[in-house]
């Protein structure tokens, strides 16, 4: 009897998704819980693994293909998997002295680590960077290719010179949306390579459209002295890393904690619009804008005020490394009823962020850097940050987007304003 393989459930907020990949072919043996398929929402990658061992019987779904909420995609035939056993592997010992314990589950099983479960944030920058999979060596646990090997691998092809007598100036010839290599142009021709936007970059591009035009969106601007708050990373930095495990106390804790605080004294800021209600929260579920090789995606800090600042690092950086690697799950990306991001770890000086619908405000971080201010009447050089709140002034006033913007100027500035929530 053949076992249904599905698509995911997606939550209310995705209607719909795409096959982006399938990893194996109709008759393919597959082992429980073996990556089978790739479904590309316009939030996030979702790999679908193999309920059982067996074969692929039938692809009902074949990649490009838009399917629904637990939709049927294929089809397996349950049964034995013949065990995988790699050829340099059947001729190597497989000895072990007495005292130094058994043989990784690997060796000790004859399984050689899959080179084809490469996550999709993996896959898709190896597609960026025109890399072959295969060819790289992997520096992570049990071999994984991880995206310094990429870099390093694709810098390395760039390094090389061409033989003498190809095309002029080495010019790499285009590649097709499949990774094809196509006729090189003339000299005289410029050179165009057209591929269809992803579903996350296409999302990506439709909500900042619809936030534009829905809202009515302005920008107000501050300026922050980080003297403080950087004496006291400084200061504690060390000892706070001791005491949590080895999170490291960065920035984007302390804005956000002072961000739940001014949301506290401002609710119209932690609210949303639903046609014609408003929709105030009472709790402070912080969006964290977070940059990958696919686009920006927001994972949920949730419940920000009953996390202290080392909790908050942490999740922050959990996030970090599972967007890296395209592992944030929809529950992560979704809800959120404030959005911070951090120009700043770019370079970006100043900017004017985009509301994240359907919250009503977002609040814009920049670069630290050193600039003249008078303080107690005399010119010092200080660690300056521009800050920039985006509001939706058909809830929020100017008056209160100003007021709140000085609340977290004013907490950032004095730190202990953040305990004694003052």
């Amino acid at each position: 009897m053949s076992t249904q393989v599905r698509a995911p459930q997606f939550p209310e907020s995705i209607s719909e998704g795409t096959v982006a990949v399938w990893h194996k072919h109709p008759g393919d043996e597959v082992r429980q819980d073996e990556p089978l398929v790739d479904i590309e929402t316009e939030k996030v990658t979702i790999e679908v693994v193999a309920p059982l061992d067996g074969k692929l019987e039938q692809i009902l779904k074949d990649a490009g293909e838009i399917i629904g909420s637990g939709e049927i995609i294929g089809l397996l035939q349950a049964g034995e998997v013949q065990e995988r056993i790699p050829k340099d592997a059947e001729t190597a010992p497989q000895t072990a002295s007495a005292d130094a314990g058994p043989l990784p589950r690997a060796e000790a099983q004859g399984v050689a680590p899959k080179r084809g479960g490469h996550s999709p944030a993996i896959r898709k920058l190896a597609a960026e960077l025109d890399v072959e999979l295969d060819t790289v060596v992997g520096s992570g646990r049990g071999g994984r290719v991880l995206k310094a090997d990429l870099q390093r691998a694709a810098q390395s092809a760039q390094k090389e010179d061409p033989p003498r007598g190809q095309v002029a100036d080495a010019v790499a010839p285009p590649v097709g949306t499949q990774g094809e290599a196509l006729p090189l142009a003339a000299e005289s021709e410029r050179i165009e390579r057209r591929v269809p936007m992803s579903r996350l970059r296409a999302s990506i591009a439709r909500r900042l459209v619809e936030a534009q035009q829905t809202a009515a969106m302005l920008t107000t601007f501050n300026e922050v002295d980080m003297t403080e708050i950087m004496r006291l990373r400084n200061k504690y930095q060390e000892r706070f890393a001791e005491s949590h495990k080895g999170v490291r106390l960065g920035f984007m804790s302390f804005f956000v904690s002072a961000a739940v605080e001014a949301l506290k004294r401002f609710p119209a800021v932690n609210a949303s619009i639903d046609g014609t209600d408003i929709v105030y929260h009472g709790y402070y579920d912080i969006g964290v804008a977070v940059s990958t090789a696919s686009g920006l995606l927001v994972p949920i800090v949730r419940d920000a005020d009953a996390l202290g600042l080392a909790q908050i690092e942490e999740q922050i950086v959990q996030y970090a490394e599972k967007a890296r690697d395209g592992k944030l799950t929809l529950e992560e990306l979704s809800g959120g009823t404030f959005t911070i991001s951090n120009g700043g770890v770019f370079g970006s000086l100043l900017s004017t962020p985009i509301l994240n619908p359907p919250q009503t405000a977002i609040l814009g971080m920049h670069t630290v850097q050193q600039r003249a201010v008078v303080v107690n009447e005399e010119i010092l050089a200080r660690p300056m940050m521009y800050l920039a709140l985006s509001y939706d002034h058909r809830l929020i006033d100017g008056r209160e987007a100003v007021r709140f913007l000085v609340t977290i100027k004013d907490m950032v500035e004095d730190p202990a304003r953040l305990l004694l929530e003052i």
